[in-house]
């Protein structure tokens, strides 16, 4: 739910729970001092750094310890305040402990608004793969407030971003009920001024985003099909993200970044192998190299991106490589199997530019 006031959302849904029965867990790193203190003396509170190199079953642990010395029973409340990855580790703490409590997400970060927060996967990282081990796990609630925004560092606004422009690709439609052609939505946002990010502009374009979200996950709320669509990018974007994250002479990718970047490997083999139209991936090209930079990744990383690639739980077999690709901007093909050399010319292509 997009809400321009967080307290009257929020009340109303705190109201059905004994206090004592609500567990607050928010991202250490976030000021939150102006919003949530009218509840941290009524609430039990966890505060913790979760960094993406903390996306793991150690933090899964912590917040398990803390929901039990907080005396919470299925019938309480879990409230994860923070980005994405706090509530992709808080919803699965949440959905597994005691077989599952109720948890509300409020997103703090663009990219949570319009992709982790939203739809029920929750997970963490496991044996250097990312949210290998995880469940479906669908909040009672999302409250987006982008009030949260106006402090957001650019390359946060800019991961956040990359999903939208990922919305904007696979789907293509503007809000529910205009009838818009399917390129309306992408078209869009290639025109958002990301020099000034203006909010009075972007709130639409959120709302947009989110409500195409909720309708493919209305649909196929497990993947079995369908939702398989908004995958794209991800393969490729997974094992950028992964490389960097389990090499330390690297800085981490942002999770929108890595996005990105697979979605012009992944756009780049739509062309070649779907017939995909040219100009949105020289569009999502143009925007890379604007506003994003180039991968800190090279062609000598092949070898170990594809290693990566083959062990993606998105894979419907072992060392297979699946992907999601497009027909053009609105008209996404699931299920795309690769080749190890396929998937090497992409990367070759994408650190040519």
């Amino acid at each position: 739910m997009l809400c321009t006031d967080l307290h009257s959302a929020l009340d109303p849904i705190l109201a059905r729970y004994d206090r004592d029965q609500v567990c607050l867990v928010v991202d250490a790193n976030l000021d939150t001092q102006a919003v949530l203190s009218p509840y941290r003396n009524l609430i039990k509170c966890l505060s913790l750094p979760v960094p993406e190199s903390q996306k793991s079953l150690g933090t899964v642990q912590r917040i398990w310890d803390f929901f039990f010395e907080s005396g919470l029973t299925r019938r309480g409340l879990v409230v994860a305040v923070g980005g994405g990855v706090l509530t992709d580790i808080a919803g699965f703490a949440a959905g597994t402990y005691k077989r599952g409590v109720d948890c509300l997400n409020i997103p703090t970060t663009l990219l949570a608004m319009i992709d982790a927060s939203t739809g029920g996967k929750t997970g963490f990282n496991y044996h250097g793969l990312k949210n290998s081990i995880g469940l479906f796990a669908p909040p009672v609630e999302t409250l987006i407030w982008p009030g949260w925004l106006s402090t957001l560092p650019p390359h946060q606004f800019l991961s956040g971003y990359a999903e939208m422009l990922k919305t904007g690709l696979v789907k293509g439609q503007g809000n529910k009920g205009q009838g818009t052609k399917a390129p309306a939505l992408w078209e869009e946002l290639l025109r958002y001024d990301l020099d000034t990010m203006p909010m009075d502009t972007l709130t639409p374009l959120i709302e947009a985003c989110v409500a195409v979200k909720e309708r493919i996950v209305a649909a196929d709320p497990h993947e079995d099909g369908l939702r398989k669509v908004l995958n794209f990018g991800h393969t490729f974007g997974h094992a950028l993200e992964q490389f960097t994250i389990h090499n330390s002479q690297l800085s981490i990718m942002p999770h929108g970044y890595a996005v990105l970047y697979g979605m012009i490997a992944e756009l780049y083999l739509s062309v070649v192998k779907l017939g995909c139209p040219k100009e949105p991936l020289q569009q999502l090209t143009q925007l890379m190299l604007a506003y994003y930079g180039k991968p800190v990744c090279k062609c000598s990383d092949r070898a170990a991106l594809i290693a990566l690639m083959q062990q993606d739980k998105k894979n419907e077999r072992a060392a297979q490589i699946n992907c999601t690709l497009l027909r053009s901007v609105g008209s996404p093909v699931i299920n795309q199997v690769i080749t190890p050399a396929e998937a090497g010319e992409a990367l070759d292509y994408l650190f040519s530019l």
